[in-house]
């Protein structure tokens, strides 16, 4: 289904393809919050603007290289253009060895990172006190945590703030996997550690809400041969149906375990990564999710636009009732129970404004529909930086049990970076608690074991150093955010 207002790409000539609605017609939606727009548009420009003059600088620094007062020269621009120096050693033997591009420009990656968590607090707090959708929230829904596995394809990785706008907070968490196959015994871990604590008194106001695993897929209505989910082959009926099969799973495992009636509630929602439109899948009655049963919020932006606010959200509830209802394959036992029917609402109201996010700030459809990222992520992921195509997470605890989330992400930045000359970066980063002894350690430890599997895994790669690998380990209950835990320089290769 080509998602409502998005023309293919032989009419790109219109200036904003995504408002071609009617004539007259303006793309300015009755319950679009345009100030937390330009809230995160300006943090959108500040984490791109660290990234966005590396190419250019490395160019330069490489015409110099053999001048007489390179070292100082290189150094001058990076502080300019950069905002940080580059590894002395890296410089001073340029003259005899040649500039090493590929370690400058994984380092020069690296650093950018390290700025944006350093100061991911300043930089997100404009947006963060503006978000509405917080754990009060999803507490009026009747849920005491939210467990999400987006696909771990980097266009998902502003899905928090920007495509659901979901303020961070500890009543959800994000585990990436590719093509959104989360690891079901490791999920009954985690709905059983969470039901512990809320039994024990651990989660406010928790004592009588449930869990909620949501699995989202995405799509590409432009190109949905190419730029789907690589995991599955840009096949989109694949990826549905996989990560319903996950959600189903799940839910059959708690109940086996726990007995009936114990399984969380699951929702499966999809995403459309041109214009970060979202489908909800309709839970039933009874909690099933049917791939067959769904609302399309591009859709409904189009027909919304010009309503006030109340014609706009009787629309909304008429759309979901309208499936509810539905016969043939999207057929279900009547309609979500209340407290999920108001977060889905709540959800597609919220999208409304990305939506016209992207048709303000990014002409109706990302210029990049596929894959732009700038490192992978291995092992677990830093929540501090939320934004589309910054990184592709591999979330894992030994190389072989994510291989094949690492595989992908390898094929992906075959394309981004091996065939232009560059190495992959491979950020590799595990959380430790301080108030456990002797885990940062252990950390440690874990994420040396996990650098030289990956190099072993791929070993042409990092024989030709097209492999950058560099360590990281934070805190969970401290200050500790993302510190790498060897010198960049000595380690940052091989």
């Amino acid at each position: 289904m080509r998602s409502a207002g998005v023309l293919p790409r032989s009419a790109e000539p219109l200036a904003n393809p995504a408002c071609v609605i009617g004539p007259g017609q303006r793309c300015e939606h009755a319950l679009v919050d345009r100030e937390l727009n330009r809230r995160l548009y300006a943090y959108e420009q500040t984490v791109r603007s660290r990234f966005a003059a590396i190419t250019d600088t490395l160019k330069v620094l490489s015409s110099l290289q053999h001048e007489r007062d390179f070292v100082e020269r290189a150094q001058h621009l990076a502080r300019e253009c950069l905002g940080y120096e580059l590894p002395a050693q890296m410089l001073e033997n340029a003259w005899a060895a040649g500039l090493d591009v590929r370690a400058l420009h994984a380092h020069c990656i690296f650093s950018s990172f390290k700025a944006c968590i350093d100061q991911a607090e300043a930089d997100q707090a404009p947006w963060r006190e503006r978000m509405v959708l917080d754990a009060a929230f999803f507490q009026s829904c009747g849920y005491h945590t939210v467990d999400i596995s987006p696909c771990a394809d980097g266009r998902l990785q502003g899905l928090l703030p920007f495509v659901l706008r979901l303020a961070p907070n500890p009543a959800v968490s994000v585990k990436a996997y590719a093509g959104a196959m989360f690891d079901v015994e490791g999920d009954v871990a985690d709905w059983t550690q969470r039901e512990l604590l809320r039994l024990s008194g651990g989660i406010p106001g928790g004592e009588q809400g449930n869990y909620l695993k949501v699995a989202v897929y995405h799509f590409s209505t432009s190109s949905p041969c190419e730029q789907g989910c690589a995991a599955h082959g840009s096949n989109d009926k694949k990826a549905v149906e996989q990560a319903l099969g996950r959600l189903e799973e799940l839910r059959a495992a708690v109940e086996n375990t726990y007995g009936r009636g114990a399984a969380p509630d699951v929702l499966l929602i999809g995403i459309d990564t041109d214009v970060d439109a979202i489908r909800i899948h309709l839970p039933d009655s009874n909690g099933d999710v049917n791939a067959h049963r769904f609302v399309d919020n591009a859709v409904i932006y189009r027909e919304t636009l010009g309503m006030t606010p109340e014609a706009v959200r009787a629309h909304i509830e008429a759309a979901l009732t309208k499936v509810e209802q539905a016969e043939g394959w999207a057929h279900g036992q009547g309609g979500s129970a209340p407290g999920m029917r108001h977060m889905i609402l709540s959800l597609l109201e919220a999208n409304l404004s990305q939506i016209e996010f992207v048709i303000q700030h990014h002409a109706g459809r990302y210029a990049v529909i596929g894959h732009d990222e700038a490192f992978i992520c291995a092992g677990e992921a830093m929540s501090e930086l939320q934004l589309r195509n910054k990184f592709y997470f591999a979330h894992l605890d030994t190389v072989e049990e994510g291989a094949a989330d690492m595989d992908v992400g390898i094929k992906i930045f075959t394309g981004l970076n091996i065939r232009n000359g560059l190495a992959v970066p491979v950020l590799v980063h595990f959380h430790y608690s301080s108030r456990v002894p002797g885990a940062r350690e252990r950390a440690i430890l874990r994420c040396k074991r996990v650098k030289a599997a990956i190099a072993a895994r791929y070993p042409d790669l990092h024989a030709q150093g097209l492999l950058r690998c560099q360590m990281a380990v934070s805190d969970l209950h401290g200050n500790e955010r993302a510190t790498f835990v060897e010198d960049e320089v000595a380690d940052i290769g091989h």
